[in-house]
């Protein structure tokens, strides 16, 4: 069993400090483990693609080794963003991530994950249970994994196969991977001891689409998602 460390009001201070802390808006962190996107929902959240100029640093790697603080480029929605390193990345004990990188003083907390739920979501949910901070689970990369799924069942693009039979296989393969991923969640949160909460399913490009109004293809839960983040920050600071 790991012990239960509070911070004392001197290191809440310094933890609002750090991340510039400012009553009038509301702080989200995007937290999980390396390589789950966080930047690359960062930037979609802001409408921007990864090699915008403006746009949170991405890569193959870890690229975020400490906090990135990134206001949201509309004024309309008082929210700032923030890209916290991924666990695993630092020598930090998954149960030690929250502590570590502060995450009490954030208003609204992502767990984003992109193949599994792991001890350190599952350490982050607790500790924002016991700081009453809301908290959004996001599984990544949806559309990669449905692409995945359908040529593990055949599908190859080379082939001229009529759009009919593609989009079957699309469909069959979304539906797969939604029910996979809330199975999946679900069990491990009820293995934790923890009530069960809802997973988003998203795509970064989706949410782009979404974000800047182009049409998007392919939703899954990208609307509903943004839908919820802005709700919370305009009821909380509206």
């Amino acid at each position: 069993i790991q012990p239960v460390v509070t911070p004392t009001p001197e290191e809440v201070n310094t933890a609002k400090q750090r991340v510039q802390y400012d009553e009038d808006l509301f702080h989200f962190a995007v937290a999980g483990v390396a390589g789950g996107g966080k930047s690359s929902l960062i930037n979609a959240f802001c409408g921007l693609r990864n090699n915008d100029t403006a746009a949170a640093a991405t890569g193959v790697t870890e690229t975020t080794l400490a906090t990135a603080r990134i206001p949201h480029p509309n004024a309309e929605y008082p929210i700032v963003w923030y890209d916290i390193p991924g666990a695993g990345t630092l020598k930090i004990p998954d149960w030690q991530y929250f502590n570590a990188q502060g995450l009490y003083v954030f208003d609204g907390i992502i767990i984003l994950f992109d193949n599994r739920f792991t001890m350190t979501d599952i350490a982050i949910l607790t500790n924002c249970r016991r700081f009453n901070i809301p908290t959004y689970i996001v599984r990544s990369k949806a559309d990669q994994h449905i692409s995945n799924i359908m040529t593990d069942r055949g599908y190859n693009s080379n082939d001229d196969e009529n759009e009919g039979q593609k989009k079957r296989l699309y469909e069959a393969a979304r539906q797969h991977f939604i029910q996979q991923t809330r199975q999946s969640v679900k069990d491990n949160l009820e293995n934790a001891d923890i009530p069960d909460q809802r997973v988003y399913i998203i795509s970064k490009q989706t949410m782009t689409d979404v974000v800047k109004r182009k049409g998007a293809k392919n939703i899954i839960e990208e609307i509903e998602l943004l839908d919820d983040l802005i709700q919370e920050a305009q009821t909380r600071r509206g």
